[in-house]
């Protein structure tokens, strides 16, 4: 459960975000200006999160795809703003191994979270939760929207800090590379 403490130390952080903390750069051709591709790809732990039904999704069951995790929350205007675009993304036929995982933010909440998703007619996302904010002390997560992009080894090779069109042509060719 999210304590007051947690959600202002949380919301500390988003004020406090600090674009290019311990990540370095490539020198790869970055295809959008908010992405930062690591040097060395990161391993990532065992990471537990939950479904919109609420069941235990473990991280590690998606090791053999490339993965998107979204971190996102309902009061986002930017997270509103993107989450059109990564849905077509997701829904993209050029890629045959993509997995998106949009993962809220916030304590748990079906009503509002369904309601967000059907506002912006969602049609293949599906909303998971982060109910002990393991992601935000796995990738030290800072602010929403935020975008930690997984390779098949199930490492962290890149991310994308705040708001982005995942329709880009030039990312969807760069991400392609990793499908």
């Amino acid at each position: 459960m999210f304590t007051n403490q947690k959600i202002l130390k949380f919301l500390i952080l988003l004020f406090c975000f600090n674009i290019f903390s311990s990540i370095s750069q490539t020198n790869e051709e970055v295809p959008l200006n908010n992405i930062v591709i690591n040097e060395k790809p990161k391993p990532i732990s065992s990471l537990l999160f939950e479904d919109f039904s609420g069941n235990e999704i473990n991280l590690k069951d998606y090791q053999g795809k490339l993965v998107i995790i979204n971190y996102w929350a309902t009061w986002c205007a930017p997270c509103k703003k993107e989450m059109p675009s990564l849905d077509n993304l997701y829904q993209n036929s050029s890629f045959k191994n993509l997995e998106v995982l949009a993962v809220n933010a916030e304590k748990p909440n079906v009503i509002r979270t369904k309601k967000f998703f059907s506002d912006l007619n969602i049609k293949k996302l599906q909303i998971f939760f982060d109910p002990n904010i393991n992601f935000v002390k796995e990738f030290k997560l800072k602010g929403v929207p935020t975008s930690i992009l997984i390779n098949k080894e199930g490492k962290e090779f890149a991310r994308i800090i705040g708001e982005v069109n995942f329709e880009d042509k030039k990312f969807i060719k760069w991400l392609l590379k990793y499908d």
